[in-house]
């Protein structure tokens, strides 16, 4: 996504999906997105690799429905960015815009959340667990 696009809105019928403006991404919005555990392991898997994935290379467990919702809060808060292309819809990071705008604070929880990961016992998580 361009840092300097503004606030993309669906037109009917199209495939194009709402996110934030970075001037628009709240701090407290950010904070509860990642603050359920779910959520909080998809941002962790997305920071672990470089290239975007789609919703089905997430091994959550949950219904399809309930992981759409997930990455809707995601996406709302300004968390990452999801696109179309083709049939398949790819999650993006959005660090650049969550790095200018709250510095250290992506990589700060997300190597918090390894630590805790690893100190419970979930070392599947902790780093690139699921589907590749």
């Amino acid at each position: 996504m361009n840092a300097t696009a503004p606030a993309s809105v669906p037109t009917a019928g199209s495939r194009d999906l709402p996110h934030p403006a970075r001037e628009e991404i709240r701090l407290e919005d950010v904070l509860h997105a990642l603050s359920d555990p779910l959520r909080l392991q998809i941002v962790r898997e997305l920071a672990a690799g470089a290239r975007e994935l789609t919703c089905s290379q997430f091994d959550l467990p949950v219904s399809k429905s309930t992981s759409t919702h997930h990455f809707r809060v995601l996406r709302e808060a300004g968390v990452i960015h999801q696109i179309y292309r083709g049939t398949a819809k790819m999650n993006g990071l959005r660090r650049d815009d969550l790095d200018d705008l709250f510095p250290g604070l992506l990589d700060s929880l997300v190597d918090a959340a390894a630590r805790q990961a690893t100190r419970h016992g979930d070392g599947e998580t902790a780093g690139r667990g699921g589907k590749g």
